[in-house]
């Protein structure tokens, strides 16, 4: 197969910050998918209706493309049922963070018990506005993820109405989980299928592969690819491209975040081809993210073709994945 259209590509987990960073990396996006979520971890966080119609039309202002729509998010906090009514029009999830475990996310939940969040949950429930949830623990870096699955439990039984998504998974455990709750869906990113904790400290650091969750052991990687590549029902993908100014990135303090936004499609179609599975990846791409989230998107084709395409250095000032290197496909035309 030398070519392939994509037919309404969704990136169910996406980060375009604000202010100038927002101008450079929105276009980015906009050119090929038809619609992303998008995470609220500005500073300050988005958590009001104000702040969330202000975001969007930055965002909308910032797009080259008039065929995209920025799905909105509020930062999780003790929201009213009144509230969550006068807002689930503007809003396709609200986005949960413990505190501290990724940029921005400060204002995050310390503890995860369920009564002082059963207002919000309820409510969200019978609303029938998605939870999106980051889900790691404070504990050691490596096992924070699998440490959280008690916390998904916790959430999915008590909650069972309430659509749960598990942001960016990584681990073998969080694959497992997937299937025990009917409510729990999940994202997965082209980085965290291409690469495992091995390329980022393996040898010399690679700051540009830092994230979190960080990337984790090759059985890890291998149930990502097992479910990603048969376009399991209840995943999608979710870029979470991250971008960070390089000072940022190559710098003591190193921001945590994968830029991949301009060639996600390009290295889905690498990994996919190589599988044998480019079937399945219009599926994984965007008819999940549509059933599962019950979203239309605009109308886009996009169609990738097999020519080599070199990565620039930079976009604007931030880095991207394999920056400098040739992918086997480039985007040939976006109707």
């Amino acid at each position: 197969m030398n070519t392939i259209s994509l037919m309404m590509p969704l990136d169910m987990h996406l980060h375009l910050r604000d202010d100038d960073m927002l101008k450079v990396v929105a276009p980015l996006t906009s050119y090929t998918f038809s619609g992303a979520l998008v995470m609220p971890n500005l500073v300050p966080p988005v958590t009001t209706k104000e702040m969330v119609k202000s975001y969007r039309h930055r965002i909308i202002e910032a797009m080259e493309s008039d065929d995209f729509e920025p799905y909105m998010t509020l930062f999780y906090q003790h929201y009213s049922r009144e509230f969550l009514e006068s807002v689930q029009d503007d809003i396709t999830a609200i986005k949960i963070y413990p505190s501290g475990a990724t940029t921005n996310s400060e204002g995050g939940v310390v503890s995860f018990d369920i009564e002082p969040m059963r207002e919000t949950l309820e409510a969200m429930s019978d609303l029938g506005i998605i939870l999106s949830v980051h889900g790691e623990t404070n504990g050691f870096v490596m096992d924070r993820e699998a440490e959280f699955m008690s916390v998904y439990e916790m959430l999915a039984s008590n909650f069972p109405k309430l659509k749960i998504i598990m942001e960016h998974i990584t681990t073998r455990e969080a694959v497992e989980m997937l299937d025990r709750y009917e409510n729990l869906y999940a994202t997965v990113t082209v980085h965290h299928l291409m690469i495992t904790l091995d390329d980022v400290a393996g040898g010399m650091l690679r700051p540009h592969l830092f994230c979190k969750p960080i990337a984790k052991r090759p059985h890890d990687r291998e149930a990502l690819l097992k479910i990603a590549l048969a376009a399991h029902p209840k995943v999608m993908f979710g870029s979470d491209s991250a971008p960070h100014p390089k000072d940022k990135k190559e710098s003591c303090g190193c921001g945590a975040g994968v830029f991949t936004a301009p060639i996600a499609l390009q290295l889905l179609c690498e990994i996919f081809e190589e599988y044998n599975a480019l079937d399945n990846l219009q599926a994984f791409v965007s008819d999940n993210a549509q059933r599962i989230y019950g979203i239309c998107p605009d109308y886009k084709e996009v169609v990738l073709i097999k020519h080599d395409f070199v990565v620039p250095q930079m976009y604007g000032e931030v880095v991207p994945m394999r920056a400098g290197e040739t992918l086997r496909w480039s985007i040939e035309r976006v109707d």
